[in-house]
């Protein structure tokens, strides 16, 4: 990696969320956030909330009607913030212009849509929203100033998952943010960039997180801060489990481990260039600042055994039979090239002389059905073995440390959950997770199940 200059050291890039600059109030909170600490010198935000999924629906194509109706929608998200500023006429006529070529682009969308025009429009959501927001900063005297992220953050071409380059982004930053950051408060987007021919890609899920860990990375910058929805990283997902509690400083490897496995509250990728410079994360709730949250680190005194507990739905157990494997070689390299051919990646998986289980994470799918098991793939596979498919599985993820070092474990985790039918365990890979595939109708009830073993006994 390239070498990191100091003299930005002590400041923070703080990102906000679309729930956290959905409305006036809202943004007016994250101003607050942000005067009370001097440090905080960039800031990385989001789209609006709503405002990104408008623009996917009309990235999509889309008869008139609708078009006009997620138009009507966006402008409405938007104006209601411009009604609460002063002096807003410099700001109104950029909104309109924006509004405006999201309608020029939506149009062209309605006659044939592409990868690239469909980031093109989604990126709208975060230039609006920086906007607005440098406006209401101005509105309280506060010096800041607007910077398009795409002048520095060079990515490849792959439209919708775009990777930024590091190298770049870092000699672009040093030259272009480095020196600002002493006079002013930079507002900038997340999950937006720029390939080589100049054409606005998007980062894909967790896309602003990811500009923040990459901008602190590449400026050298004390701490990330991303606010959110939620005040931290809990032991689960309080919705399912009221009684969850708050982890107030956990390691690297835990937090990617729970984001991985189905936590929101962090994507795995943002965690990346925090890890590679040692970066701290503080993860806490835009809505209610003064209630703490959680610090993501390098390492934490004393780890405990059991961390927390991860929930990722929509999962599919792919089982493939075939002889071919009782004493041969070649078949699993047969079975996955096929699967690399149609895109398919695996999850878990699990041998035994005459089979394969596979589990299949379709949370990001895209199909209309909701599958990664198109027909023509599955007719290849039935050339090679007979498969069976179990839909509608959830994964249920132990997150701890040295987990496959502990004795006792088997009977702390399976003897609690005996009355459930479990249908694939996957543990030893990591010292850090013990992966449980269970029905999807039972997956909140384990969990809960777990939590109260674990962690409330």
């Amino acid at each position: 990696m390239y070498a990191v200059s100091s003299p930005n050291s002590q400041y923070v890039v703080a990102k906000f969320g679309g729930t956290s600059v959905a409305n006036f109030e809202s943004m007016n909170n994250c101003a607050d956030i942000i005067l009370a600490n001097a440090n905080v010198r960039v800031v990385v935000l989001s789209a609006s909330a709503g405002v990104t999924n408008l623009l996917v629906a009309l990235a999509t194509g889309c008869d008139s009607d609708k078009r006009e109706n997620y138009l009507k929608q966006i402008r409405d998200i938007q104006y209601a913030i411009i009604d609460r500023l002063n002096d807003v006429a410099v700001v109104r006529e950029e909104i309109d212009r924006l509004l405006e070529n999201i309608e020029m682009l939506s149009e062209a969308a309605s006659l044939a849509t592409s990868d690239a025009l469909t980031d093109e429009l989604v990126s709208h959501g975060e230039v609006m929203s920086t906007l607005l927001f440098v406006e209401l900063l101005h509105q309280r005297n506060t010096d800041a100033e607007w910077f398009d992220i795409r002048r520095i953050m060079r990515t490849n071409d792959n439209f919708g998952q775009a990777e930024p380059d590091s190298l770049q982004l870092h000699t672009l930053a040093m030259e272009n943010l480095h020196a600002r950051l002493n006079n002013t408060i930079v507002i900038t987007q997340g999950f937006i960039g720029k390939e080589e021919k100049g054409r606005t890609t998007t980062l894909g899920r967790g896309g602003s997180d990811y500009t923040a860990a990459l901008l602190g990375e590449a400026l050298g910058l004390q701490r990330v801060d991303i606010w959110t929805d939620v005040p931290g990283i809990y032991t689960t997902d309080p919705r399912v489990v009221p009684a969850a509690k708050r982890v107030e400083k956990i390691a690297f490897d835990e937090a990617a481990e729970m984001a991985t496995f189905g936590a929101k509250i962090l994507h795995p990728a943002t965690l990346l260039p925090a890890v590679r410079c040692g970066i701290p994360v503080f993860v806490g709730s835009s809505k209610d600042p003064k209630t703490g949250g959680t610090v993501v680190c390098d390492k934490t005194k004393n780890p405990p055994l059991f961390r927390a507990l991860a929930l990722r739905r929509k999962q599919t157990l792919l089982t493939l039979h075939s002889l071919k494997m009782l004493h041969a070689r070649g078949f699993l390299a047969e079975v996955f090239t096929l699967l690399l051919r149609h895109n398919i990646s695996v999850d878990l998986i699990s041998t035994s002389e005459v089979s394969i289980a596979l589990t299949l994470d379709t949370t990001g799918s895209t199909s209309t059905n909701g599958s990664l098991l198109t027909n023509a793939l599955l007719t290849e596979l039935a050339t090679l073995c007979r498969v069976e498919v179990e839909e509608d599985m959830a994964l249920v993820a132990i997150i701890g440390n040295e987990l496959s070092q502990a004795k006792g474990l088997g009977k702390r985790v399976f003897g609690v959950l005996e009355s459930f039918n479990i249908r694939m365990i996957s543990c030893g890979a990591s010292s850090h997770n013990i992966c449980l595939l269970v029905p999807g109708k039972d997956a909140e009830q384990v969990i809960q199940t777990l939590h109260q073993s674990l962690f409330e006994s």
